[in-house]
Protein backbone atom coordinates (compact mmCIF):
# COMPACT_ATOMS: atom_id res chain seq x y z
CA UNK A 1 0.00 0.00 0.00
CA UNK A 2 2.57 2.46 -1.16
CA UNK A 3 1.74 6.03 -0.28
CA UNK A 4 -0.51 5.17 2.63
CA UNK A 5 0.23 6.12 6.19
CA UNK A 6 1.68 3.46 8.44
CA UNK A 7 -0.62 4.73 11.20
CA UNK A 8 -3.71 4.24 9.00
CA UNK A 9 -2.61 0.74 8.03
CA UNK A 10 -1.83 -0.21 11.65
CA UNK A 11 -5.20 1.12 12.84
CA UNK A 12 -7.03 -0.71 10.06
CA UNK A 13 -5.24 -4.00 10.75
CA UNK A 14 -5.82 -3.67 14.50
CA UNK A 15 -9.50 -3.00 13.94
CA UNK A 16 -9.86 -5.95 11.58
CA UNK A 17 -8.09 -8.37 13.91
CA UNK A 18 -10.00 -7.22 17.00
CA UNK A 19 -13.37 -7.35 15.27
CA UNK A 20 -12.75 -10.75 13.70
CA UNK A 21 -11.41 -12.17 16.97
CA UNK A 22 -14.31 -10.72 18.96
CA UNK A 23 -16.84 -12.18 16.56
CA UNK A 24 -15.10 -15.56 16.57
CA UNK A 25 -15.01 -15.66 20.37
CA UNK A 26 -18.74 -15.07 20.76
CA UNK A 27 -19.85 -17.29 17.86
CA UNK A 28 -20.52 -20.73 19.25
CA UNK A 29 -21.76 -23.22 16.67
CA UNK A 30 -22.96 -26.05 18.86
CA UNK A 31 -26.05 -28.18 19.33
CA UNK A 32 -28.29 -25.15 19.89
CA UNK A 33 -27.32 -23.55 16.57
CA UNK A 34 -27.39 -26.81 14.61
CA UNK A 35 -30.82 -27.56 16.09
CA UNK A 36 -32.37 -24.34 14.76
CA UNK A 37 -34.81 -24.63 11.88
CA UNK A 38 -33.13 -22.72 9.06
CA UNK A 39 -34.38 -21.92 5.57
CA UNK A 40 -33.17 -24.05 2.69
CA UNK A 41 -31.52 -21.00 1.11
CA UNK A 42 -29.12 -20.42 4.00
CA UNK A 43 -25.54 -20.53 2.72
CA UNK A 44 -23.34 -23.39 3.88
CA UNK A 45 -21.42 -22.71 7.09
CA UNK A 46 -18.04 -22.83 5.31
CA UNK A 47 -18.97 -19.75 3.25
CA UNK A 48 -19.24 -17.37 6.22
CA UNK A 49 -15.49 -17.28 6.94
CA UNK A 50 -14.40 -16.29 3.41
CA UNK A 51 -17.21 -13.73 3.10
CA UNK A 52 -16.32 -12.05 6.40
CA UNK A 53 -12.62 -12.11 5.49
CA UNK A 54 -13.36 -10.25 2.26
CA UNK A 55 -15.65 -7.78 4.05
CA UNK A 56 -13.06 -7.05 6.74
CA UNK A 57 -10.32 -6.56 4.14
CA UNK A 58 -12.50 -4.16 2.16
CA UNK A 59 -13.38 -2.26 5.35
CA UNK A 60 -9.71 -1.93 6.21
CA UNK A 61 -8.95 -0.67 2.73
CA UNK A 62 -11.84 1.81 2.95
CA UNK A 63 -10.54 3.04 6.28
CA UNK A 64 -7.02 3.59 4.99
CA UNK A 65 -8.21 5.38 1.84
CA UNK A 66 -10.55 7.63 3.85
CA UNK A 67 -8.14 8.30 6.70
CA UNK A 68 -5.60 9.64 4.24
CA UNK A 69 -8.04 12.32 3.03
CA UNK A 70 -8.88 13.81 6.42
CA UNK A 71 -7.22 17.12 7.26
CA UNK A 72 -7.01 16.89 11.04
CA UNK A 73 -6.33 14.50 13.87
CA UNK A 74 -9.79 15.19 15.28
CA UNK A 75 -11.45 14.17 12.01
CA UNK A 76 -9.34 11.02 11.91
CA UNK A 77 -10.26 10.15 15.50
CA UNK A 78 -13.96 10.58 14.64
CA UNK A 79 -13.59 8.30 11.62
CA UNK A 80 -11.83 5.69 13.73
CA UNK A 81 -14.59 6.03 16.33
CA UNK A 82 -17.28 5.40 13.72
CA UNK A 83 -15.45 2.31 12.48
CA UNK A 84 -15.10 1.23 16.12
CA UNK A 85 -18.81 1.70 16.78
CA UNK A 86 -19.61 -0.39 13.74
CA UNK A 87 -17.17 -3.09 14.87
CA UNK A 88 -18.72 -3.11 18.33
CA UNK A 89 -22.24 -3.47 16.94
CA UNK A 90 -21.02 -6.18 14.57
CA UNK A 91 -19.63 -8.16 17.49
CA UNK A 92 -22.70 -7.44 19.64
CA UNK A 93 -24.95 -8.95 16.95
CA UNK A 94 -22.89 -12.16 17.07
CA UNK A 95 -22.97 -12.18 20.86
CA UNK A 96 -26.75 -11.76 20.97
CA UNK A 97 -27.43 -14.34 18.28
CA UNK A 98 -24.87 -17.00 19.18
CA UNK A 99 -23.65 -16.21 22.69
CA UNK A 100 -26.99 -15.43 24.33
CA UNK A 101 -28.93 -17.55 21.82
CA UNK A 102 -31.31 -14.67 21.17
CA UNK A 103 -31.83 -14.26 17.44
CA UNK A 104 -34.85 -12.11 18.31
CA UNK A 105 -32.65 -9.59 20.15
CA UNK A 106 -30.08 -9.74 17.35
CA UNK A 107 -32.85 -8.82 14.92
CA UNK A 108 -33.54 -5.65 16.90
CA UNK A 109 -29.83 -4.85 17.22
CA UNK A 110 -29.24 -5.21 13.47
CA UNK A 111 -31.07 -1.91 12.89
CA UNK A 112 -28.41 0.32 14.48
CA UNK A 113 -25.69 -2.05 13.24
CA UNK A 114 -26.86 -1.64 9.63
CA UNK A 115 -27.27 2.08 10.27
CA UNK A 116 -23.58 2.39 11.10
CA UNK A 117 -22.67 0.79 7.78
CA UNK A 118 -24.83 3.34 5.95
CA UNK A 119 -23.28 6.11 8.04
CA UNK A 120 -19.81 4.87 7.10
CA UNK A 121 -20.72 5.01 3.41
CA UNK A 122 -22.10 8.54 3.78
CA UNK A 123 -19.01 9.60 5.75
CA UNK A 124 -16.36 8.20 3.43
CA UNK A 125 -18.06 8.92 0.07
CA UNK A 126 -17.01 12.58 -0.03
CA UNK A 127 -13.46 11.56 0.89
CA UNK A 128 -12.96 8.71 -1.55
CA UNK A 129 -15.67 7.19 -3.76
CA UNK A 130 -13.77 3.91 -3.98
CA UNK A 131 -13.87 3.64 -0.18
CA UNK A 132 -17.64 4.08 -0.26
CA UNK A 133 -17.97 1.35 -2.91
CA UNK A 134 -15.86 -0.97 -0.75
CA UNK A 135 -18.82 -1.11 1.65
CA UNK A 136 -21.25 -2.52 -0.91
CA UNK A 137 -20.47 -6.20 -0.11
CA UNK A 138 -20.84 -5.42 3.62
CA UNK A 139 -24.22 -3.73 3.07
CA UNK A 140 -25.42 -6.61 0.90
CA UNK A 141 -24.21 -9.29 3.29
CA UNK A 142 -25.74 -7.70 6.39
CA UNK A 143 -29.01 -7.10 4.50
CA UNK A 144 -29.03 -10.77 3.50
CA UNK A 145 -28.12 -11.82 7.05
CA UNK A 146 -31.03 -9.73 8.34
CA UNK A 147 -33.47 -11.55 6.05
CA UNK A 148 -31.95 -14.84 7.23
CA UNK A 149 -32.25 -13.67 10.85
CA UNK A 150 -35.97 -12.92 10.28
CA UNK A 151 -36.49 -16.39 8.80
CA UNK A 152 -34.77 -18.06 11.76
CA UNK A 153 -36.79 -16.05 14.29
CA UNK A 154 -40.05 -16.92 12.52
CA UNK A 155 -39.20 -20.64 12.40
CA UNK A 156 -37.89 -20.96 15.97
CA UNK A 157 -39.53 -18.40 18.28
CA UNK A 158 -39.98 -18.03 21.18
CA UNK A 159 -36.42 -17.69 22.48
CA UNK A 160 -35.02 -17.29 25.95
CA UNK A 161 -36.41 -20.51 27.35
CA UNK A 162 -33.92 -23.04 28.61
Amino acid sequence: MRGYSGVAIALALSGIVLTAAGGALVTQLGPWYYGLKKPSWQPPNWLFGPVWTLIFLLMGLAFVMSYQQLPSLGARVRLFGLFGLNAGLNTLWSFLFFGLRRPDWALVEVVPFFGTIVLLVVTVAPLDKRAAWAFVPYLCWVAFATVLNVAIVRRNAPFGQR
